[in-house]
């Protein structure tokens, strides 16, 4: 665990002037629950949610509900399921940030750990994570999905070669196995086979795609950190976005099919985007790509909208999709487009009413999808004046990093027991108040977005 530190009495006024511009609602969370221990500031994000009222949000929900449904069903005895929907409608959250890595990953495993603390304290039987898949299998060299950070060395989790892991994307790199030789490489020491052996019992399987390897083995090393499975993680990720994205497209009278393939709604919504992009808080938008991600050759490509058409830029013969219902409809089933971050947004957390926790550039580029979807919604359709109304309260928090351990996952584990990882860890994060944790919100100061903006606060008082 980090050092002992002694915070402050009141969070740092300066940091919450400048997350109060774009997310106030963080904010609140924040002044809530400062001296009080991290395990209720999981919980306090884990609250409920007003369920939608409005007819856009009504029928977000219930495509978001029906999705869910069908991941479920992979993954649960039927019996169960009902529950676990349940819980859902009154606490609908999903923890956002995971990006598709091994619970190895330090800043993945610490902020798994506050989701699943949320829900026990909440005395939920399951919780919702999101995994990022769009992602490389190799980030930078040796980071990334590709790769076990075992403390003091990486290990190539998949044996890829290194041109494949920079190019290839985890959701759809694939068919893969486990590098068999390489984990077996690592030692044996006490420590390493209490993780290394959850691994291992997966090294005869062939996964379809890396994001369903990392997946799996995620869900079987969180199953014996916590054998009296107190609560446990569904993972999603972008193809359950996309999912939900073609059912929003199967009706020309969905808010969302209106906004995307009506000219004159989709002319708003791009003025909205602009707009964001060029105004003050505009740093925190993914400048990426048009509204969907390409599929090709097992990676993710940039598409621009030109003369109706989806295409990869300066690629004559590379993808091209018809920027009309049907034909994105199609190419979501078929795993050709994902959803890029301002639609899976819409998709899975802005519409159907449900409060997402991330990180620090997270809780800004949510806040300016929340204001851009309002912009572009017209107040003389009854149905959009009313979603207007609900849009008054944003469900967005921040959880990426609230618990920033400085250690390894390897470190971490060795001092914990056996078996009951994670019901140890709750225990220790119901003793440590968030201010601790945070170091007086160290993490937001030594932020460059947000330090920049305090100081343009500052400057203009």
């Amino acid at each position: 665990m980090t050092a002992v530190f002694d915070p402050s009495p009141a969070p740092p006024a300066e940091i919450l002037a400048a997350l109060s511009l774009l997310c106030p609602e963080v904010v609140c969370d924040i002044e809530q629950n400062w001296n009080a221990p991290v395990s209720d500031y999981a919980r306090h994000l884990w609250r409920p949610v007003a369920r939608p009222v409005s007819g856009p949000a009504i029928a977000a929900r219930s495509i978001l509900r029906e999705v869910l449904y069908q991941r479920l069903r992979v993954i649960m005895p039927p019996e169960e399921i009902g529950k676990v929907l349940e819980q859902f409608e009154h606490r609908p959250v999903i923890q956002s940030g995971l990006h598709c890595l091994l619970l190895m990953d330090r800043i993945t495993f610490d902020a798994l750990l506050l989701a699943w603390l949320g829900a026990v304290e909440n005395g939920l039987s399951a919780f919702v994570g999101f995994t990022g898949t769009t992602m490389t299998m190799e980030t930078v060299g040796r980071e990334g999905p590709g790769w076990l950070d075992v403390g003091d060395d990486k290990v190539n989790l998949f044996g890829m070669g290194r041109h494949k892991l920079c190019r290839k994307s985890t959701c759809v790199a694939g068919p893969v196995s486990l590098n068999k030789h390489a984990l077996e490489a690592v030692g044996n020491e006490t420590d390493v086979s209490r993780w290394l052996g959850i691994l291992l019992a997966s090294q005869d399987k062939v996964f379809g795609t890396a994001a369903d390897a990392l997946t799996t083995l995620n869900e079987d090393l969180v199953a014996n950190w916590d054998r009296s499975g107190m609560a446990v993680p569904v993972f999603i990720d972008d193809r359950l976005a996309a999912s939900a994205m073609a059912r929003h497209l199967d009706d020309d009278g969905n808010l969302l099919s209106r906004l995307l393939t009506q000219p004159a709604r989709r002319r708003r919504l791009d003025h909205a985007l602009q707009e964001a992009a060029s105004g003050p808080f505009g740093r925190f938008l993914p400048n990426t790509t048009d509204y969907f991600w390409g599929i090709r050759e097992q990676r993710v490509r940039k598409l621009v909208l030109q003369n109706g058409h989806l295409i990869e830029p300066d690629r004559p013969h590379g993808l091209s999709v018809p920027f009309e219902r049907q034909h994105l409809r199609q190419a979501l089933l078929d795993g050709v487009l994902l959803p890029n971050l301002f639609l899976m947004f819409l998709v899975l957390a802005i519409l159907p009413r449900v409060r997402v926790v991330g990180g620090l550039r997270q809780i800004g580029y949510v806040a300016l999808f929340h204001s851009i979807l309002l912009a572009a919604l017209d107040e003389n359709v009854p149905e959009e004046r009313d979603l207007a109304a609900e849009l008054q309260v944003r469900e967005n928090a921040w959880g990426m990093r609230v618990i920033d351990e400085k250690i390894s996952v390897r470190e971490q584990l060795a001092v914990l027991p056996e078996g009951a990882l994670f019901p140890d860890l709750l225990r220790q994060y119901r003793s440590r108040t968030f201010a601790e944790t945070t170091e007086d919100l160290k993490l937001v100061r030594e932020n460059a977005r947000w330090r920049k903006i305090g100081k343009a606060a500052i400057k203009a008082t």
